[in-house]
């Protein structure tokens, strides 16, 4: 394939990623597609656009994958380039694609569908049969100079004009995608105007989702978690938060007493549990009002006992979610138009070639990190800025 003449802008810089392995070493060295496949546009399929890709966030899973090496099923067996939060500037397109140009601002949805499955037919493609997600093992990540990505679930976030102003940053591009995880829990939560909403745990999606819940008009709101330094972080973001400090050995009977007077005698309808912790799942259950439901965001162990008949007799729907479908373009919406303000969540940024201390500060629960950044920024080739 050759790529059409004005569809591609040729960059200097090699490509470079982040690694890491089944012995959890972790490194940054030369990825594909190299710096000579980008510019011959060797590896572009029909339908794909190469994009550079400049900020990408670290989430919880990337730690994960390295530290552990696995998250249930899904393995890391060799080497392995993680990450899956990030936009970029597209650089190429196949001749085959009339949906984006060269220049085009685009986040990166990480997941790509077969398009056939019953799934992905139904429009529930998260739940695709073999799908194909960014630094899932063994699916390469998004932590690279430059990666061929299908042009569909490259969406776009605005122009980059002259002297670099942008509808839209590349680091709010790149916190769409833990937004769209809050979105998909939000809304398949129904929470309503006027709910009194529990999230549990004030990590990066529980702030998300304590954002998404406040727009949706939620109260008593209520956040918890076991690092007060976070729950400063919740009340700076949303002041009329309700925050708990979780302490340890406390009963779930405890838990939900606190929860109910914080509420002002209210129990909450819904729990957004955002941990997978085995005690605060049990928390939530105990604390959620008679045919309340608690729907669980967090990722945990791969079984976790549950106070079973506490939520029977009491009628407690569990309801739980796998990423999240159809929901960027929402995201993106809330983000132009000032609904949602994610500036606040990147606290730490690093270069990608200091890649591996941004991962050590992004795991050090000392570091006070909420969204720790890996930037490209100058790696912008000279001829996209003279094109723009």
């Amino acid at each position: 394939m050759s790529v059409a003449a004005g569809t591609q802008i040729l960059p200097s810089k090699p490509n470079i990623g982040v690694w890491t392995n089944t012995k959890h070493d972790l490194w940054v060295s030369e990825a594909e597609p190299t710096l000579e496949e980008v510019n011959a546009g060797s590896k572009l399929q029909p339908g794909w656009v190469t994009v550079a890709i400049r900020s990408t966030g670290i989430c919880g899973s990337d730690v994960h994958f390295w530290h552990e090496g696995a998250i249930g099923p899904m393995v890391v067996t060799g080497d392995h380039i993680l990450g899956h939060e990030s936009s970029g500037v597209v650089v190429a397109v196949h001749p085959s694609v009339t949906s984006h140009k060269v220049g085009d601002a685009v986040a990166v949805e990480p997941g790509m569908p077969c398009h056939a499955c019953e799934p992905c037919l139904t429009g529930k493609y998260n739940g695709c049969e073999d799908m194909s997600f960014r630094s899932t093992p063994m699916i390469p990540g998004l932590l690279r100079r430059y990666v061929n990505h299908p042009a569909v679930w490259c969406h776009k976030i605005g122009d980059v004009r002259p002297g670099g102003h942008m509808d839209m940053t590349f680091e709010e591009g790149s916190l769409l995608e833990p937004l769209c995880v809050a979105l998909a829990g939000m809304q398949r939560a129904n929470i309503q105007l006027g709910d009194a909403v529990t999230i549990c745990g004030a990590g990066p999606i529980g702030l998300m989702t304590l954002k998404c819940v406040e727009a949706a008009g939620a109260e008593p709101l209520i956040i918890t978690d076991i690092d007060q330094g976070r729950l400063d972080f919740a009340r700076k973001l949303v002041p009329r938060i309700k925050t708990k400090l979780v302490k340890r050995n406390e009963t779930k009977e405890q838990f939900a007493g606190e929860i109910r007077q914080l509420g002002y005698g209210v129990e909450p309808s819904v729990v957004m549990e955002c941990t997978g912790v085995e005690s605060s799942v049990a928390g939530a259950i105990q604390a959620a009002k008679f045919g309340g439901k608690v729907f669980i965001i967090g990722v945990g162990r791969d079984e976790i006992k549950i106070p079973f008949m506490r939520a029977s007799v009491r009628e407690v729907d569990l309801q739980l979610q796998y990423r999240y479908a159809n929901m960027w373009p929402r995201a993106i919406r809330l983000v132009k138009g000032g609904v949602i303000d994610v500036k606040p969540f990147t606290t730490h940024r690093f270069s990608l070639e200091n890649a591996p201390d941004a991962f050590k500060t992004a795991s050090d629960p000392k570091s006070g990190a909420i969204k720790v950044m890996i930037q490209d920024i100058d790696s912008e080739p000279p001829q996209l800025k003279a094109s723009l």
